[in-house]
């Protein structure tokens, strides 16, 4: 897991919403600081921000739970371009 890509995660989540004093791995569903749009926001962030491509099938409200749940989620598709 490359806590770089946990940092980027997480520092765009606390951009967003400065007040947010989260871990790695909490589950920012279960906090409230996740709706529709910033889910999607989070997709197009993770998709930009290193250059992958999420499939349909991994559009999976498990694999954005947490910010480590969304490293692990970088970096098996990383993995599978590789």
């Amino acid at each position: 897991m490359s806590n770089d890509t946990t940092a980027r995660i997480l520092a765009f989540i606390t951009n967003r919403f400065p007040q947010a004093d989260i871990t790695d791995t909490e589950d920012i569903f279960s906090l409230g600081y996740i709706n529709s749009l910033f889910a999607m926001e989070l997709v197009m962030f993770i998709e930009k921000e290193f250059t992958v491509t999420i499939p349909n099938d991994e559009l999976r409200i498990d694999n954005f739970r947490t910010a480590k749940a969304m490293t692990e989620l970088v970096d098996g598709l990383r993995s599978a371009v590789v």
